[in-house]
Parts: structure tokens; C-alpha cells; sequence
């Protein structure tokens, strides 16, 4: 093992080697972190540590399957015989250690874990009990503010006489029945996960002290993550020789809206006045130019401890600005620049991020006019698939009938002949009754009622009766296939037999065979069904090449060769909900950070000028450059041809610019151009404002840029490019819905528009 520490840097060897007592490894972005820990642990068990004893918990399956995966291939490579220490997500770690200590949490040991959809199921089915219908409380926003109460230990009891208005008493109305629905269910949250976990290590000291001797070696990743319940729990399983290693770093704290605090990671050496300190500062990932630029950005917050990252690429290229009159436009350029790429080399990996996922609209719409190839980060993973999620429903159902959320969803599919009149007396019963619906369900068949709705409701009964029998007799895998057969979920699929329905068969195939590997490795029917619970979106990312479109949060973890950072505008990017917070702007500039520190080779910086107003769709907004293009140095960025104004301008544009300008008087306009055309416009230009020297610049954008231009063939487009000059001037134009076309212009025919 001593050999292979040798291809570490002499930072990631220190953080490697210092196994005794509390450690904070800082690690910057792209510097080796993963490499650090998976030789950390790895080095551990060569020197005899048992694998089972050291625990290493971070935030998405996916990152726990490479740290695996690594220290497997570390040992190999040291001769030393394989062994797997605990690596899990948070929410993975609780779920097996509530499996483990049912008892003494409280809890059957067949709990359910209700995904994010299931969640929003049962706050909705608990809105219904309580006969609650209001526009101004949305399901999604009442699970928020649930879930908000639950991580701040408030009960529903204590948000109801803490209430002011009507809304207040009715969430807490509404979290009430949504925590009996979990409880009749034998259901818990992902908040539950943790919260029952903190409390159970908490309150049992035998319990804490059981698990303390289990782990002697604990690691956290991405500690800047970190809510107040995850630092309780790493606090409880830490024992008394406090062999604690966080890896983290302030500058990429960015899930303060869904609890993270930065200030755990910042306050770790008071915590353990005994602790190491550990900077990787070397990195491996982007150019120091693209280091420089976001590092001047993020040194505008406050509260940071501080790093100075160097890059082993050298200095690269400027990152380049450009500036577009509308979305349109910008996805115009991000399109024409993407095809320049991949055109030369079709192995890149190339990312267009943004702040907000209705930004993804505009690049989808061109992208998908030009024949651009491209994958939405986001979209459905394989376990949230209507199909898979109906399919471990009836499992659900067969483990425990008292599941409100998986009957719903299947009782009538599918279709068995159970109306909406008999589902809604059925909820209605059940709530008047304070029952599960599967007890509802049993009082309408045995009342002896006769007509159409009682046979098809006794013939789900028997079913849900054959599946448990199955389930206690049958490999889970086996089951499975029963419950397809008997449910006649299949044969559904296969009487209608659209493509869509084929596909749905091959996905149902695929979950047969996922359970049966997941039984072949080892693991019970229940530690399937939980993974398929916590599977997030992030897991799913291949990173193969091409064009991915992705929110600036979920670029977490990954790197491409080249970034595009759109929608670079106040309102934005930062978003309007944190302009007026100042913990609100650091934690925003710390996601401009983050998605700029995933480049590799090349970093586009995009925005818009005027955006659609939502409501009014005719009209125009005109924005502001964000404020974090005013920090980057104006040395390390040039601004494109065709771009409207420099990175470093704040141009007050036009609040309502119409459409009725032609082109060159709205770059007029715009750019303070030539003098008044005949025409007296019906406002004032509007005057510029600089706030620092102007970038370098590739050229001045071409007048012909944004002109409208007739066709024959293709009728109105866009000028969007232009290159060459006199005879042998070529145009590129866009036509709405044709996509893009190249002209020699003397060639054209084109007539101004």
C-alpha cells in the first residue's frame, strides 16, 4: 500500500496518512477529494483496520457506488484481500439501521419509505380526509413547509398553536392527518429516516453506544452539506477516540434551501478543538483561468476559510460572454457554438446550465430545429416510471394492505371495473372512520350490499389475498412475475401493444431481472425496495458525450469539457427570491462557483436582454446584467462577435421594447450606436453606464446581426450569423420551425423583411 500512496500529492498523502482523531480534508473543486478518501480508507484496512468497522457516509448513491468501487480496485492493487467498508448515503445508513433496531425505534420491521411522489400522494389524500380545497395551499408547498416543522422539531401540535391564520391551522391540520395516513401505513418519510435515527441514537444509550463501537472510523463527504439532523447523527455515531474525517468545501455549500448549513462545516475545529486541517489545493479538473474567474467570484463572500487553487492544466483560454437580445437568441448562439464542438470533435462533453429549469425551454425548442442530440438532466429515472411504481405498488400492497398511497394508485388499474363513486364512498368511509382504505374496502364487501361495485372490490381483495400468499412462498423475483401475471398488469401492456405499452413490458422485464441481482448480491427483498425509494436523479447521470441540459444544483459532483452559464441576469442568476437576503447572495454566488468550476477546457458566460413577461406574453422585460459577471476580471474574459454589449457593462436598457423597431435601430438602441434615423422613435435611447474597463473583445458585432430577411423557400427568419466579406459574404438565418440555413448572399434572393 505504501507504493501506491506515492502517486498521491503531498497534501491528498497528508489527509490520507493522518487516520488518529478528528480531520477536516478542505478540499477545493476538482482536486481529488474521492481519490483522497478511497485511499484513506483503503490505506486503513491494509494496516489491519477491519473494513466493517469504518463507515463512510455521502449525499447520492451514485457516489457511494465509485468510492466502492475504488477501494475495491486500491486493494487489488495492493495485495491485500477484498473487503467492503459501510458506504451509503445518509439516508441508506438509516433506513438499514431502523431495519436493525425496529424495536427499539418503535417501528415494524416491514416499514414502507415513501418516495417524493408517495409524499405528495399522502399530503393530497390528507387534504381530501380533511375536505380542504384552497388554490393558495398547494400540495408541494405544504410538503415543504412539513418537512421544514419536521427538520426544527416542530410536531403538528406545536405548528397549530403557533399559528396566526386560518392557512397555519390548516397545514398543521394537514400535517396531522398526513403523519396518521404514514402511521396507518406503516410508512416513513425521508425526514422520518433521519429524524427517527437521530432520536433512536439519542434517547438509547445502549443503542449509540452499540453502533459508536461498530464504527471506529467515521467519514462524511461533502460535509458542507450538512443539515442540523445529519450532524446530530455523525456526532452520535462518533465515538470517544473521535476518529471523525469530513471532507468539504464552504464554497460549495448550495442546499441551504433544503437545510444545509455551511456554518457545521465552518465551526468543525471548534467541535473538535483537537481537529487537523487538511487543503487540497492542487486541481486536476479545469484551466487556471477558469480557477481564476470563479475563484475572484466567490471571494466576494464573507464567511469562508479560504483556499488558493492552482491548476495542473495551465493557464487555457479567456472564457468568452455574449450577449442576446432575447432567450431566442441566446439559444441561437449556445446552438451554433455546441454544433462548432461536437463538429470538431464529437467525444466532448458539453453542459448548458442555468439557474431555473423554464430555462431549459428555449435551448430544447432550438436545439431540437437544428438536430442537436441532447440529454435533460432531471427527467424520469428508471424507478420513477409509472409502470415500475405501479408494479411496486401491488408490493407494497401484498406487504402491508394498510399502504393508502399504493392502494389508491392501483385499485382500479388495471381497470377492474371500480368507478370514481365507489372510490370516493370508500375514502369517505374511511374517513369518517378514521380507517386505512383497506378496512373501508372489507366493511363495503361484507355488508352484504349487492350490485356492480361489490364483485369487482372483492375480486381486488382476493387478489391482494393470492399476492400475500405468493409472497411468503415465492423468491422475490418470482413474485414479482406473479404479481405482473395475476394483477393483469401484463396482459394489459400486451392487449394494447403501442410502442409506448412494448416499452413499458421491456422496463417491467428489466425490474424482474433488477430484483433478482440485487438477490444474487445479497441483499433481502426489502433492502431492494428501499435503494428503489432513495434512487435520485443524480444517480442516473452517465456523462456520456454530447449536450447535457442541467440546473446549476444538479451539476454537483459532475465535470464536462465545455460549460456554457446561461441566463447570467439579476432576477436569475441570482434569483430573485435571494437578491434581498444577504445569506441569500452567498449562497448563489456560490452556485455561479460551483457551475463554473464543472468546466474543463472552456467556459461560455450567456444572457439575455429582454425576457417574456409571464401573463402578458407579448410584452418584453429588460433585465440587468447579474453581479457576478461585474466580479470576474475583466483580463480573463472576451466578449464574442455578435454579442450586444461587454461583460463589464451595465447598460440601462429599455423597460418595453417593441417590436416595431427594425433591427438597426434597436441595436441602435441598444449599443449606442449612429445617430437618429428619420424616423422619431417613440422613446428615448437610453444611456449606458460602465463599471470597469471593457473586456477583450473578439470584434464588433456585424449591423446585418438580428435583421429580418425574406425567403422565397422559407419565408421570414433571422440574420444570426455572418461571416466574410463584399461577394463572397455568407449568412446563416434562422427561419421558425425550418431551422437554420447557410447562404452565399449574392446567391440568396433574400429581401429584407
Amino acid at each position: 500500500m505504501l507504493t501506491l500512496l506515492d502517486e498521491l500529492n503531498p497534501q491528498q498523502r497528508l489527509a490520507v496518512e493522518t487516520t488518529e482523531g478528528p480531520v477536516l480534508i478542505l478540499a477545493g473543486a476538482g482536486t481529488g477529494k474521492t481519490r483522497a478518501i478511497t485511499f484513506r480508507m483503503a490505506n486503513l484496512i491494509a494496516k489491519g483496520v477491519p473494513a466493517e468497522s469504518i463507515l463512510a457516509v455521502t449525499f447520492t448513491n451514485k457516489a457511494a457506488e465509485e468510492m466502492r468501487n475504488r477501494v475495491s480496485s486500491l486493494l487489488l492493487r495492493a495485495g491485500v484481500p477484498p473487503a467492503q467498508p459501510w458506504l451509503s448515503t445518509f439516508h441508506s445508513l438509516c433506513a438499514r439501521l431502523l431495519r436493525r433496531e425496529a424495536g427499539a425505534a418503535g417501528l415494524p420491521r416491514d416499514f414502507a419509505i415513501y418516495d417524493d411522489d408517495d409524499q405528495l400522494a399522502a399530503v393530497k389524500l390528507a387534504m381530501a380526509r380533511l375536505q380542504i380545497e384552497d388554490a393558495s395551499l398547494t400540495p408541494r408547498n405544504i410538503l415543504s413547509r412539513i418537512s421544514y416543522a419536521k427538520n426544527h422539531g416542530q410536531t403538528a401540535g406545536q405548528l397549530r398553536a403557533e399559528a396566526f391564520d386560518q392557512n397555519g391551522r390548516r397545514i398543521a391540520d394537514i400535517f396531522a392527518g398526513y403523519e396518521k395516513l404514514l402511521h396507518d401505513s406503516k410508512a416513513l418519510d425521508f425526514d422520518d429516516l433521519l429524524l427517527r435515527s437521530a432520536r433512536l441514537l439519542r434517547e438509547s444509550m445502549a443503542t449509540r453506544e452499540k453502533w459508536q463501537s461498530r464504527f471506529q472510523y467515521i467519514h462524511v463527504d461533502e460535509y458542507q452539506d450538512t443539515n442540523r439532523v445529519q450532524y446530530e447523527l455523525m456526532r452520535s455515531l462518533t465515538g470517544p477516540k473521535q476518529n471523525v474525517c469530513v471532507v468539504g468545501d464552504e464554497d460549495q455549500s448550495i442546499y441551504r434551501w433544503r437545510g444545509a448549513d455551511v456554518s457545521i462545516l465552518l465551526s468543525f475545529a471548534k467541535d473538535f478543538p483537537a481537529a487537523r486541517i487538511v487543503k487540497l489545493e492542487r486541481n486536476y479538473r479545469s484551466t487556471q483561468n477558469i480557477l481564476d474567474a470563479a475563484g475572484a467570484v466567490v471571494a466576494n463572500n464573507p464567511e469562508r476559510l479560504g483556499k488558493s487553487l492552482s491548476a495542473e492544466k495551465g493557464s487555457g483560454g479567456n472564457l468568452k460572454y455574449f450577449e442576446g437580445r432575447d432567450a431566442q437568441a441566446e439559444a441561437e448562439f449556445v446552438a451554433g457554438e455546441l454544433e462548432r464542438i461536437l463538429n470538431d470533435d464529437s467525444d466532448q462533453t458539453c453542459a448548458v446550465e442555468y439557474r431555473t429549469n423554464f430555462q431549459s425551454r428555449a435551448f430544447e425548442e432550438i436545439f431540437r430545429r437544428r438536430g442537436l442530440r441532447y440529454k435533460l438532466v432531471g427527467g424520469f429515472s428508471f424507478y420513477n416510471r409509472a409502470e415500475v411504481k405501479d408494479a411496486l405498488a401491488y408490493v407494497r400492497l401484498a406487504m402491508h394492505p394498510g399502504d393508502d398511497i399504493s392502494l389508491l394508485r392501483v385499485l382500479n388499474l388495471p381497470p377492474r371495473g371500480i368507478g370514481k363513486t365507489t372510490v370516493d364512498a370508500i375514502r369517505e368511509s374511511a374517513r369518517v372512520d378514521g380507517t386505512p382504505l383497506w378496512a373501508a374496502i372489507e366493511k363495503f364487501v361484507s355488508g352484504g350490499a349487492a350490485g356492480r361495485a361489490v364483485t369487482p372490490l372483492r375480486a381486488f381483495q382476493e387478489l391482494i389475498r393470492k399476492l400475500q400468499d405468493a409472497l411468503a412462498a415465492k423468491e422475490p423475483a418470482d413474485f414479482l412475475h406473479v404479481v405482473l401475471e395475476e394483477s393483469g398488469y401484463m396482459d394489459m401492456l400486451k392487449d394494447r401493444n403501442t410502442p409506448e405499452d412494448v416499452a413499458r413490458m421491456e422496463n417491467l422485464e428489466e425490474l424482474t431481472r433488477a430484483v433478482a441481482e440485487s438477490m444474487e448480491a445479497g441483499e433481502t427483498f426489502t433492502d431492494f425496495l428501499d435503494a428503489a425509494a432513495l434512487v435520485s436523479d443524480a444517480d442516473q447521470f452517465e456523462g456520456k458525450p454530447g449536450v447535457t441540459l442541467i440546473t446549476l444544483h444538479s451539476t454537483k459532483g459532475l465535470e464536462f469539457d465545455h460549460v456554457f452559464l446561461t441566463g447570467m441576469e439579476e432576477g436569475i442568476c441570482p434569483h430573485s427570491r435571494a437578491i434581498d437576503e444577504d445569506k441569500g447572495i452567498e449562497e448563489e454566488r456560490r452556485l455561479v462557483y460551483v457551475g463554473m468550476t464543472r468546466a474543463r477546457q472552456s467556459l461560455m458566460l450567456t444572457r439575455a436582454v429582454y425576457r417574456r413577461i409571464f401573463g402578458n406574453e407579448q410584452q418584453l422585460r429588460a433585465s440587468l446584467p447579474s453581479r457576478f459577471l461585474a466580479e470576474i476580471p475583466s483580463e480573463l474574459v472576451e466578449t464574442v462577435r455578435g454579442s450586444m454589449a461587454e461583460i463589464g457593462q451595465t447598460r440601462r436598457y429599455e423597460p418595453d421594447p417593441e417590436y416595431s423597431y427594425s433591427p438597426e435601430e434597436f441595436l441602435r438602441r441598444v449599443r449606442g450606436g449612429p445617430g437618429q434615423t428619420q424616423t422619431t422613435p417613440r422613446r428615448q435611447a437610453a444611456q449606458g453606464s460602465f463599471s470597469r474597463p471593457a473586456a477583450k473583445r473578439g470584434g464588433d458585432a456585424n449591423p446585418m446581426l438580428g435583421r429580418k430577411v425574406r425567403h422565397p423557400s422559407f419565408g421570414v427568419g433571422t440574420i444570426v450569423g455572418v461571416e466574410g466579406d463584399d461577394e463572397d459574404r455568407r449568412l446563416s438565418v434562422s427561419f421558425p420551425g425550418r431551422g437554420t440555413k447557410k447562404f452565399i448572399e449574392r446567391y440568396a434572393q433574400l429581401e429584407q423583411a
